[in-house]
């Protein structure tokens, strides 16, 4: 049986995957709520690599060379010239312009296959071939090291996951320092492939060329140059070093928090907010440092952003969580209370799979002790999850949750798979899949029947003699609490506001890492109405801060607001949301998600989608309406009537 030690790890959609985010270079990879603990319960078996195969431009195929006659003959007749052999010739008149010398030479690429073999420039074999410097463009040359430096990007992004996922669960407590080596040796080579000059110019001859690029490559360009932007000027000893720090920080984290011990993670805390601190100055010396880490979750987003947006939700939730508490009645939590087998709990878990419809053949589920979902490929997702015996809802919602983070993954475009495209476009607009399937889905009094149906059919003795009204009233209880992962709908935007106001006072100074305890206590109180009975239950809970995710916290409540946006525009182009929901079909529901969300990758930002999506830019109104309506109608309280817009 593993220690309590051995059942904590890392939390980070994804970005890549995550997100989260969530598909970066970087260490903050599909930051998407990922923690820890392989133990599997649902067996998944990931696939072979396979090739990698990206579109080519429709100019771009191998132009067939004529020798040059050795005599002058009259010109013949012009003959049609194809697409290829125009690009061949205006390469050949850029050669001929630059250096006439070399006009007569047959053209730089033109021996060379369209995958590039060690022979044909690469320094050993798997290390891909740096494109050679060029005044002028050569743009077959050009492609097809954008394709190899691609696969040799997919290779490591798939090795640093694994490592992340499973790496602080089996192996040994005095591997971290190794395990932090490693990370930080493919963070190195990361930066290596996509920061070294001659990537960096054939980017931007890629960038001035977009006639002769595809959608894919062009998108490939973007994001490359976009992930380039923020690696190219950290020097490389200080990102080493912070992902070495990040390691053994997670490690000293885990143990803290089991052992309520915030002293022993206090230095760890100071040190990484300091790192970050000082990349943020490397990458944009004009920005401020905080803003520079939640434009890397949510590109785009800033402290302006942000505290508009939390004005706004406040200004709803706030009061009207006030006048609950004022009310004093509470919907009976007991119908749903007891104790459940961990056993059968892990079989509901499996059938809840079958019920979010994820693919078990892509999937492997795992056990932790905080949840977290990745996916290296379309074909390959790993969900976390945790049980407990007193508590079968926290599995459930759980489940969903991370569901939501897998089908966003698995639901990319599969020409994506090897290549920067994949994954989600931001964490924002990943936490948006998963709090969509957790809330908007399965906190909704439609969906409480087939939910419930299926919980029964594994606890029939507890379970099937409630009703679904019961449920539905049980599952959203809103009341103050010290655990943001187990927070109701209503109050979890306040839980991610704590943790926004703390992590701004931090990085500008106002505050260091020993004030952060009685900060966060105070916060709770004031926002929450609760005492916070020690730092395991309070500041420790999450492990976002050991792994260095500071501006991720954020998107949490970004992502429910989207969702709530989304959801809107399906029952708005005629869904018969509550139809589908009642008898568990949501079949439609994430059909209408790929086709608008998640086939795109990272190939479109947040605000792209949601825009081509809904019609309009990101509106909060739709979320704090949605809340609104769902708690005034539960608790029976008379505010402002939002516009209608379907029920809760």
């Amino acid at each position: 049986m593993p220690s309590d030690d051995s059942k904590r790890r890392q939390e980070a959609r994804k970005a890549p995957s995550t997100g989260a985010v969530p598909s970066f270079l970087s260490i903050f990879a599909h930051a998407a709520d990922r923690f820890e603990d392989p133990a599997p319960v649902v067996e998944g078996e990931p696939v072979g690599d396979g090739d990698l195969t990206i579109e080519r431009g429709p100019n771009l195929d191998e132009a067939e060379q004529t020798p040059a006659a050795t005599a002058p003959e009259p010109a013949p007749a012009p003959e049609p010239v194809e697409p290829a052999d125009a690009v061949e010739q205006m390469y050949r008149q850029e050669v001929a312009k630059a250096a006439p010398e070399a006009a007569d030479e047959e053209a730089p690429h033109a021996a060379r296959p369209s995958r590039p073999k060690p022979a044909d420039g690469r320094e050993a074999m798997g290390v891909p071939r740096k494109p050679a410097p060029a005044a002028i463009s050569n743009p077959k040359e050009d492609i097809a090291s954008l394709n190899d430096l691609e696969r040799h990007l997919y290779a490591h992004r798939y090795a640093r996951i694994g490592i992340s996922c499973y790496g602080p669960s089996i192996d040994p407590a005095k591997a971290v320092t190794d395990r932090g080596e490693a990370q930080a040796i493919l963070e190195q080579e990361d930066k290596e492939l996509v920061c070294n000059p001659e990537t960096g110019a054939m980017l931007e001859r890629l960038n001035s060329m977009p006639d002769i690029l595809t959608e894919t490559q062009k998108a490939q360009v973007k994001i490359l140059r976009r992930d380039r932007a923020q690696m190219v000027d950290v020097p490389d000893d200080v990102q080493m070093d912070f992902t070495r720090l990040l390691a053994e920080s997670d490690s000293v984290w885990q143990r803290a928090k089991a052992a309520n011990d915030f002293a022993s993670f206090e230095p760890y805390l100071d040190r990484i907010v300091q790192t970050m601190v000082k990349i943020a100055h490397y990458r944009n010396a004009d920005a401020d440092p905080y803003d520079v880490w939640l434009d890397s979750f949510e590109h785009g987003c800033d402290r302006a952003f942000y505290d508009e947006f939390f004005g706004q939700v406040k200004g709803i939730v706030v009061p009207l969580f006030a006048e609950i508490r004022r009310r004093g009645w509470q919907p009976d939590r007991s119908v749903i209370e007891g104790r459940f087998d961990e056993r059968r709990q892990w079989a509901l878990a499996s059938d809840l799979v079958d019920l979010e419809g994820l693919d078990r053949d892509a999937l492997f589920v795992t056990t932790t002790e905080h949840p977290y979902s990745d996916a290296l490929t379309t074909n390959y997702s790993i969900i976390a999850a945790h049980v407990y015996e007193n508590d079968v809802v926290s599995n459930v919602y759980t489940m969903l949750h991370e569901g939501g983070h897998t089908l966003y993954e698995s639901g990319v475009n599969p020409d994506f798979n090897y290549t920067s495209l994949k994954g989600g476009t931001s964490a924002g607009m990943h936490e948006a899949q998963s709090r969509f399937f957790e809330n908007y889905v399965g906190r909704s009094r439609a969906f409480a029947a087939p939910l419930l149906k299926t919980m029964a059919s594994h606890f029939r003795g507890q379970l099937g003699r409630v009703t679904p009204n019961q449920f539905y009233l049980a599952v959203n209880r809103a009341e103050g609490s010290l655990i943001r992962t187990e927070a109701d709908e209503l109050t979890y935007p306040l839980h991610v506001l704590v943790r926004y106001e703390i992590e701004q006072m931090l990085f500008s100074g106002q505050i260091a890492a020993k004030d952060v305890p009685a900060v966060w206590g105070q916060k709770y109180k004031d926002y929450l109405g609760v005492d916070v009975p020690d730092d395991t239950h309070g500041c420790l809970q999450d492990s976002h801060w050991a792994d260095g995710l500071f501006g991720y916290f954020p998107t949490y409540a970004l992502g429910g607001a989207i969702g709530a946006q989304l959801r809107h525009q399906m029952i708005a182009e005629g869904m018969d949301w509550e139809g589908l929901l009642s008898k568990g079909d949501l079949a439609p529901v994430r059909e209408w998600l790929r086709t608008r969300i998640w086939q795109y990758g990272r190939s479109k930002d947040s605000a792209e989608l949601i825009q081509n999506a809904c019609g309009e830019p990101f509106n909060a109104t739709y979320y704090t309406d949605y809340l609104l309506q769902k708690f005034c109608a539960i608790y029976g309280v008379r505010m402002a009537e939002p516009e209608d817009g379907g029920q809760a």
